[in-house]
């Protein structure tokens, strides 16, 4: 589990206006990388890498290049999962665990939410939203912006997001460690999209074993390749920039 490196704080990342986001934090991040994962790799050449260090996915493309073999996760967006499912239940008055909900993509400013796929004890969300009277753009846009930047609206109440990312990474190192084969949004690299991002995904002791093609709508999908586009860019504009 690596998460050395600069904080969204520390690292100039807690700007709601900034489209990059924690993804300003990746040159920086990317040659602590550099350091750290050879050693481990010769320490423990067999072990599942989990990265946590902001921003996440690129920086699991950068470890898996040094660690020269695919066993490497990112926490990706399993947390905003559990923050999208977290504002939904707040907002309806229901228990967060009677809600099914998934951010894929990014974990950052382009992760995606799948509003079609939403439900509320098996209820589809857009027909809740719709019962409720409520305006389905104006209400997606708060939600959204609500778990989007949730980890800055954190860290201006207490001066770090360090829980829920705890707690996330040590739900993910219990799966593996006790190949429990859960079905989580979390990345790995997708020969699809060219980079890691998360999808719902397998996890077990030889970290992601299997993904899962989720049904999306078009404006999904759409939004997915967008968030794959961001990522890429930042990795090649990293990858010029370590060459020169």
């Amino acid at each position: 589990m690596v998460t050395a490196g600069v904080n969204e704080k520390t690292g100039g990342a807690t700007d709601r206006n900034d489209p990059a986001g924690r993804l300003n934090l990746l040159k920086t991040n990317a040659q602590v990388y550099e350091d750290i994962i050879p050693q481990v790799v010769r320490v423990v050449p067999e072990a599942v890498l989990l990265i946590v260090t902001d921003p996440p996915d690129p920086l699991a493309d950068i470890a898996r290049g040094l660690a020269k073999h695919d066993r490497v996760l990112s926490t990706g967006t399993f947390l905003d999962s559990l923050r999208f499912r977290t504002h939904l239940a707040k907002h309806f008055r229901v228990a967060p665990s009677s809600v099914e909900a998934q951010v894929l993509g990014d974990h950052g400013t382009s992760q995606v939410f799948l509003w079609s796929s939403a439900r509320i004890g098996g209820v589809p969300l857009p027909k809740e939203i719709e019962r409720r009277g409520l305006n389905p753009q104006e209400f997606r846009a708060r939600i959204e912006h609500d778990v989007r930047y949730a980890n800055i609206t954190i860290i201006e109440g207490n001066g770090a997001s360090q829980y829920g990312i705890g707690m996330v990474s040590a739900r993910i190192a219990g799966a593996v460690i006790r190949d429990e084969r859960i079905v989580i949004p979390i990345g790995s690299y997708q020969a699809r999209y060219g980079v890691t991002l998360s999808l719902p995904s397998i996890v077990g002791r030889r970290g992601v074993t299997e993904v899962l093609d989720p049904d999306l709508s078009g404006d999904e999908r759409s939004a997915l390749e967008r968030s794959a586009g961001a990522l890429k860019m930042v990795l090649s504009k990293q990858s010029t920039s370590s060459s020169q």
